[in-house]
């Protein structure tokens, strides 16, 4: 980057300034900057071989994320004063020379015309942009030896590519079984009662068969931004601040033991979409080559569904746009799509309709009025449909509408409440629709509002609500069972007694043979929590165990089973593979 900006300083200097201070000062700061830059990221990529025995990878990236945690962490492990002294000294040693034999010469006293600078110049950076587009990192991966591969990227290079890519290898990193035993281990734990798989190998398609009566409701989703289960009084809280939830879930399906699959957005969306355990690295609705899965879109697709995504922000953020318009979860049909502020929104929600908008969109209000009249839309059209609606109000800085609530603007209490009144106002509008008796509405949170704990993965601060309102013939109670984010919809499916072909890894937890289980995880650390027992798998093949004690949300190390640990491994050694290798696709 340092050197095609001062390519391009070269490419239009004027030649008279050749000789000036402002070109010796701009010379000196670029080759200071390249070679400051140089040097640490050498010494950088010595001790994360040392740790990690690779090239930089997404765990580097991360760093760039947790960055008070990793400056933390160095400034304890090393003596940095003294090694950003001594790279700072290299770095005067080395201009110093620069100095002493007068490699500057030629650039304070080039007399070159601009059209030979203008030739060489785009040369220049016509092979400078050849390397992201020509060279992927992964050709360096064609060996059996890790480290031979390892040692023959370049560290820059590399960091770029993980922060490109957003994932991190997992065969390379993290616990392994052959192969054949993952994916036996996977598909055992993935049988029900009433399903047969398709395939055999590394697959886990099936055939689900559930039993009952056969519904066709319309389906509407509101993914809660930020909304942590101890917001609500059915978890504890005393503050009132969720009233119309509340008052929703006794009349509703509720999920008092539901967990989230992460800590952001991106990877609700991953778990709800997807339904599959958090792989190393970012969500897939960020990575690459994420086109064309077996998404829960997808099985509504096939029933005959319409589908739109709503969201009152930007749609390019997270790639969001990119990831729901290629994946069947937006009908590609219609002309509402995305609800984005910035492009989309504004040709699909007039201004006179927007009462409210901050840095992250409209408000939680506007947006689902807008659910309304598409879904007024829908139901004119005669097809049912499929609803994704993603809030924002519930994010900093947490500013919405003036409306009754409790609290004013700018803190997290006043927000959840305003969220939850907003959700409220919709819930009674929809009553007097046409369409309202045949359609059933989801609340569920797409991660809870802090993940910070005194654990690395404290499970306490992965607990969200989970409300089904609506059902066919008004089907309420709890579901008190130990779940996942990915187990939602096989769930509905289950109760609305729908046939179908699944690629998820969510199950009903309603059938006889679920087995308690969640799945979660970090950047880094992936956790798998069965009854008590919790397993993180972390990298460099790292495994700990731990006894999971939920009244205080404490993890006492302990000596588990190898069929727990196995079945950890097998859930995310194959999540990982068949998304690698396109075993995920529709």
């Amino acid at each position: 980057m340092i050197t095609s900006v001062y390519n391009l300083y070269l490419l239009f200097m004027p030649r008279k300034w050749s000789l000036s201070i402002v070109n010796r000062g701009f010379t000196y700061v670029g080759l200071f900057l390249a070679l400051l830059i140089s040097f640490f990221s050498f010494f950088a990529e010595v001790t994360f071989w040392q740790e990690f025995e690779s090239r930089f990878n997404f765990i580097a990236v991360d760093y760039l994320i947790y960055t008070y945690e990793v400056v933390n962490n160095i400034n304890e492990s090393y003596p940095l004063p003294l090694l950003i002294g001594g790279v700072l000294v290299l770095v005067l040693i080395v201009m110093w020379l620069f100095q002493k034999f007068n490699l500057f010469r030629l650039s304070f006293q080039s007399e070159m015309p601009f059209r030979q600078r203008l030739i060489l110049s785009v040369f220049l950076i016509l092979i400078t942009l050849s390397f992201p587009i020509l060279l992927s990192n992964s050709y360096a991966e064609s060996g059996t030896n890790r480290y031979a591969n390892e040692l023959s990227k370049a560290g820059i290079y590399s960091f770029f590519s993980a922060f490109k890519n957003n994932e991190l290898n997992y065969n390379d990193f993290y616990s392994l079984l052959p192969d054949a035993e993952a994916y036996r281990l996977m598909r055992a734990e993935l049988h029900e009662q009433h399903s047969e798989f398709l395939n055999q190998g590394k697959s886990i398609s099936r055939r689900i068969q559930n039993n009952g009566r056969y519904y066709k409701p319309n389906v509407i989703m509101i993914t809660v931004e930020s909304l942590s289960a101890d917001f609500m009084q059915h978890f504890g809280n005393t503050q009132n601040l969720m009233p119309q939830l509340d008052s929703a879930a006794d009349q509703g399906l509720l999920f008092t033991n539901m967990y989230a699959t992460g800590t952001r957005t991106v990877r609700g969306m991953e778990a709800l979409t997807l339904s599959v355990p958090p792989t190393p690295g970012s969500s897939i609705v960020r990575r690459q080559d994420n086109q064309n899965l077996t998404t829960v879109g997808y099985i509504f697709q096939k029933a005959g569904y319409t589908r739109t995504f709503y969201y009152g922000g930007d749609g390019y953020f997270d790639n969001m746009n990119e990831y729901f318009g290629s994946n069947g979860l937006v009908d590609r049909g219609r002309n509402l799509k995305i609800s984005d502020t910035y492009q989309t929104r504004r040709s699909v929600i007039p201004d006179s309709v927007v009462h409210f908008e901050n840095a992250w969109g409209i408000s939680d209000g506007d947006l689902l009025e807008e659910v309304i009249r598409g879904a007024d839309r829908d139901h004119a059209s005669g097809k049912p449909f499929y609803d994704f609606v993603m809030t924002t109000s519930n994010h900093r800085p947490f500013t919405f509408p003036a409306v009754k609530i409790k609290g004013s603007p700018g803190s997290r209490e006043a927000a959840v409440r305003y969220t939850d009144y907003a959700i409220g106002t919709f819930l009674r509008e929809i009553q007097s629709k046409p369409w309202y008796k045949n359609t059933v509405v989801i609340v569920v949170a797409d991660h809870c509002a802090g993940s910070a704990g005194k654990n690395e993965i404290s499970i306490s601060k992965y607990h969200i609500p989970c409300l089904i309102l609506n059902l066919p013939e008004k089907r309420t109670g709890k579901i008190d069972q130990m779940c996942s984010q990915i187990d939602l919809y096989p769930t509905l499916f289950g109760i609305l007694g729908w046939k179908y072909e699944s690629n998820l890894y969510g199950q009903n937890v309603l059938d006889p043979t679920f087995q308690p289980r969640a799945v979660l995880g970090t950047y880094q650390k992936l956790a798998y929590l069965r009854n008590d027992s919790l397993v993180i798998l972390g990298p460099q093949q790292k495994v700990e165990t731990f006894i999971y004690r939920k009244s205080d949300d404490s993890q006492i190390s302990n000596k588990l089973s190898s069929s727990v640990i196995k079945q950890a491994e097998a859930n995310y050694q194959t999540a990982y593979d068949l998304f690698k290798h396109g075993g995920m696709r529709q």
